[in-house]
């Protein structure tokens, strides 16, 4: 559920004083502006904190890695509505109304069937398995190569995302608040990352799963005053609501009539369910979190619950978006020109009052760095039992490995963010994104070959077609591109598991006689 359009950080919003930031309609002072947003972020950061420390009482590794199994449907159930948004969905969906309209509901209806599928066929298979990480999966199938193969491949790809969403978070707090009273972005950058490494570092996934609480908390806040302010700002009951987006031509949600058409039902559809099974199912960050809870039938009502919270959080995005058009066109705001631009634009330059922009400001790096904690642990997780062999430690070995690991994780990250702020330009974002996207295929065609078939593979050459696939894709889409104007989109991901699929099958063992 990542927008890779979304990079406005880097163009329209270093115009500050255009956007006009810092009015609002209650005339308060620009400095006083700033120390609200500023008291309130400081607030969100220390209570990460004090929840990082208070869920980790004792640093054990089973805590950190599993939550010792021990965490209830309803917990878990809050904390996974927004576990698959960061700050990027929190902008992106609203602003994508204009061109897409609705349309991306189908995509949603993908996702929840792709909800289903993990729920009742994956999530029994690594239960009983007891895995605590999804991709010792591929060692019991087909060996250590493959193992290994795709612990880098998710590797690359979260780490890629997870430096991308810090860097996003700590840019946009530069220009609309840090810039502003003198603090420099490495400072801001530090800041940042010090904080997702503090609230992990000894609770791991619990800590995750308690401040995931608190992103959803202060997401929805942000969504639902946002709507009610502008509501009452557009002098709209409900009622009134419904029927002018009912009018509106934003509120299209099926495309049945253009199968070239990249939003075409069936396209969206169907790589909905792909992507979903692919980025949560297989993602060792998302599934960190079901696989703490006590039973596979918690995790499978947890799912479940979580598929429809999140098909409903999404329709309110979209519905925010309506109301930011809506609005923007009647206060006489200039549109910005890139949607992403839209809910920061209205929330904290839009003649709105103070909380809104507060709100926005807090919840926008709540839903970010959220994200990139999880991410952290998982990576940690990922890097510790999967390529150092972390589970043939002792308890004292591993705790000492996975805190060097926690904190070498913590480094890359920081040196990430400042690469993309001093050396990086948008097409260098754009690769990193593409990266992220070609990574997953190579995943799911080995899990998808290890669950279909019964063949086994000459594992030391597993990561021939695992690293094959994305180059032929790569070098296949840019000639498409570039011969016919032919895009390949969502589905992409799709092609490039079967690519690793026939790899496989050429790889297979023949059965001895």
């Amino acid at each position: 559920m990542v927008d890779a359009n979304v990079f406005w950080i880097k163009s329209s919003l270093l115009k500050c004083e255009n956007l006009n930031i810092y009015t609002f309609a209650d005339k308060i002072s620009v400095m006083l502006a700033s120390q609200v947003i500023l008291a309130a972020l400081i607030g969100y950061l220390v209570l990460l904190l004090v929840v990082g420390r208070l869920s980790a009482r004792t640093a054990s590794n089973a805590l950190f890695f599993t939550a010792e199994r021990g965490v209830a449907w309803y917990i878990a159930w809050p904390a996974m509505i927004t576990a698959a948004m960061s700050g990027i969905t929190f902008i992106s969906l609203p602003g994508s109304v204009a061109q897409d309209g609705f349309t991306y509901l189908q995509m949603v209806l993908g996702f929840t069937v792709g909800q289903l599928l993990v729920a009742y066929w994956l999530v029994p298979l690594f239960y009983r398995m007891r895995l605590t990480s999804l991709y010792e999966y591929l060692a019991a199938r087909f060996g250590r190569t493959s193992h290994r193969t795709g612990a880098l491949f998710f590797f690359l790809s979260k780490y890629a995302a997870s430096a991308l969403k810090l860097y996003l978070v700590a840019a946009v707090l530069q220009l609309l608040l840090f810039e502003r009273i003198g603090i420099p972005f490495g400072i801001n950058a530090l800041v940042c990352t010090a904080i997702c490494w503090g609230y992990t570092m000894r609770g791991g996934v619990k800590s995750v799963l308690l401040t995931d609480w608190i992103k959803t908390l202060l997401l929805l806040a942000a969504v639902g005053v946002t709507i009610v302010v502008l509501l009452d700002r557009l002098d709209w009951s409900w009622a009134t609501c419904w029927q002018a987006l009912a009018e509106s031509p934003h509120s299209r949600i099926f495309c049945f009539d253009d199968p070239a058409s990249d939003r075409y039902f069936w396209r969206m559809f169907l790589a909905g369910i792909v992507l979903l099974i692919a980025m949560t199912g297989l993602d060792q960050d998302l599934m960190q979190r079901n696989l703490a809870c006590r039973s596979i039938r918690d995790v499978q009502r947890n799912i479940v619950l979580t598929a429809i919270s999140q098909a409903v959080v999404i329709t309110l995005l979209l519905g925010l978006g309506f109301l930011l058009y809506a609005y923007a066109e009647q206060a006489g705001l200039e549109l910005p020109t890139k949607s992403d631009e839209l809910f920061p634009l209205v929330a904290v330059g839009g003649g709105l009052p103070m909380v809104v922009g507060a709100l926005f400001v807090v919840g926008f790096a709540a839903t970010s760095l959220s994200s990139v904690g999880s991410a952290l642990t998982a990576l940690t997780t990922s890097f510790s039992v999967d390529v150092m062999q972390g589970k043939s430690l002792d308890e004292s070995r591993l705790l000492k490995l996975r805190k060097r690991t926690h904190g070498v994780m913590t480094l890359l990250l920081f040196g990430a963010v400042l690469l993309l702020e001093y050396a990086a330009d948008d097409s260098s974002i754009n690769l990193i994104y593409r990266m992220a996207g070609y990574t997953y295929g190579p995943l799911l065609g080995m899990f998808l070959f290890g669950l279909w078939s019964r063949l086994e593979v000459r594992d030391r050459w597993v990561w021939l077609p695992a690293l094959a696939a994305p180059c032929v894709m790569g070098v296949l889409q840019e000639y498409l591109r570039t011969r016919w104007q032919i895009e390949i989109g969502f589905e992409l991901l799709i092609y490039n598991a079967l690519l690793v699929m026939v790899g496989l099958w050429l790889l297979r063992r023949k059965p001895i006689a």
